[in-house]
């Protein structure tokens, strides 16, 4: 069965080809995903990878966590799930724009 590695501290420049490559090393990778802001565009230093079996999920570990990727330290470990989060109540008002807490209009 596949595991899910968290692969954090990467450069802005690492991509999920780069990701892809160096996993390889530890076995085959079935996934690699850099996670992307959505205003920027840009990498948020961080991406999982998942591997085929969980020999090579933990011998990815033993062979990353804490090595050097793009001039960067990343850290290696296994994914947890992801938590459910309460839905965002606030949106847009036309008054304040995107906002926080509510508050009494003067």
């Amino acid at each position: 069965m596949a595991k899910k590695l968290f692969v954090g501290g990467l450069s802005y420049e690492t991509t999920e080809e780069t990701l892809k490559e160096t996993f390889s090393q530890a076995g085959t990778v079935e996934s690699a995903a850099v996670i992307i802001d959505k205003m920027s565009g840009r990498s948020k230093g961080f991406g999982f990878v998942e591997m085929s079996t969980e020999e090579e999920t933990q011998k990815a570990i033993e062979m990353f966590n804490g090595k050097e990727i793009d001039g960067k330290n990343i850290t290696v470990n296994e994914a947890r799930p992801m938590e459910a989060r309460p839905p965002r109540r606030e949106g847009f008002n036309r008054d304040r724009g995107f906002g926080g807490g509510r508050r009494e209009r003067y």
